[in-house]
């Protein structure tokens, strides 16, 4: 399934559904943090996805990094809630998703990186070079928070 990202663009369709997800900020020793080129749009983000039923949101970001990356994490923070309205994100079945995303700082505590079924390349990235990687803003965003060592977490 193809997925498409749009930021306050006035021509994007209107959303057809509000998900909760959750996203999470995994660092190595090195401070480097983990990114995943998503295989649905190409480009590269933090390891996150769909709240399910019965789940937490801290719960959420466990499951879908190990999901998505074959590490085992624990929750050691909050960047922030994102929830603006404008970001839209299009998928080829018809769904037009208005997202409400918790994302929170990981440690690791085990596992093997291994690309799943999701990503096409992860890697551990400086700080310093996120920037020359293809990534909506919406995750920059994410990351800029994180890397500000923001008091209190962004609440938007």
């Amino acid at each position: 399934m193809v997925r498409t990202e749009l930021y306050d663009d006035p021509d994007a369709p209107k959303p057809n559904r509000l998900v909760v997800a959750a996203s999470a900020v995994v660092t190595d020793g090195e401070g480097r943090i983990l990114l995943q080129r998503r295989i649905d749009n190409g480009l590269y983000a933090l390891p996150g996805g769909t709240m399910d039923l019965g789940e937490s949101l801290p719960g959420t970001a466990i499951r879908e990094v190990r999901e998505e990356t074959g590490l085992d994490v624990e929750i050691t923070g909050l960047v922030g809630t994102y929830t603006d309205p404008r970001h839209v994100i299009i998928y080829s079945d018809g769904e037009v998703r208005q997202q409400f995303n918790v994302c929170f700082t990981a440690r690791i505590t085990g596992g093997t990186l291994r690309i799943s079924n999701e990503s096409t390349d992860l890697r551990f990235v400086a700080p310093d070079d996120i920037g020359d990687l293809a990534m909506h803003q919406t995750q920059q965003l994410r990351l800029q928070h994180f890397l500000e060592n923001r008091e209190t977490p962004y609440l938007g």
